[in-house]
């Protein structure tokens, strides 16, 4: 009985860390008055060639990959919003397909969807920076697993966009994807 005490102790004390943690990340604000301005209609318009990959937990690279991204823009229902069709080709020959729909709800605030995406992808931006939060329906080995993303862009040249994205499951950190943009 007192074994249970203790590691239903540990237990909470560990939840209670990990919120702590979790308040304590990164405001897109604090970036507002970085340049070169992120304006995504702008930058994700156009082919976009991406170079990344998915670090575990341990920071092992597991996979390479590069993504060829073709982004559009208009004007639907008064609204901005964009298509982004990516193809990523893995270090393993496996490709993959996602299209995102982006949707500019106010200035610097977005919805993301994509098929793989549960829920919608809210996104703000601000200065040289935006952040993503959304949940990934990820294959592994038959079973898809809902993964949370906390997905960091960060302009660094007009033409150039390094992506930090940390990939977590009940507040457990997975791994990392890092990923570098380069608009043509």
């Amino acid at each position: 009985m007192r074994r249970t005490y203790i590691a239903a102790k540990y237990i909470v004390v560990g939840l209670v860390m990990t919120c702590l943690f979790a308040c304590s990340s990164p405001s897109v604000t604090q970036y507002a008055n970085e340049k070169p301005n992120l304006d995504l209609s702008e930058y994700f318009n156009g082919t976009i060639d991406a170079y990344g990959i998915f670090t575990d937990r341990s920071g092992h690279v597991q996979k390479r990959f590069t993504v060829l991204m073709v982004a559009k823009w208009s004007v639907v229902d008064g609204k901005k919003t964009g298509v982004l069709d990516e193809s990523f080709e893995y270090s393993d020959g496996t490709k993959q397909k996602r299209i995102w729909t982006l949707t500019e709800t106010s200035p610097g605030k977005f919805i993301g969807r994509a098929d793989d995406v549960v829920g919608d992808a809210i996104g703000e931006s601000a200065g040289n920076a935006l952040n993503w939060s959304y949940t990934l329906a990820l294959p592994v080995d038959g079973t898809i697993y809902h993964v949370q993303f906390d997905d960091w862009m960060y302009l660094l040249t007009p033409k150039v966009m390094i992506n930090k994205a940390k990939m977590s499951k009940f507040g457990i950190d997975l791994g990392e994807v890092t990923l570098s943009f380069y608009k043509r």
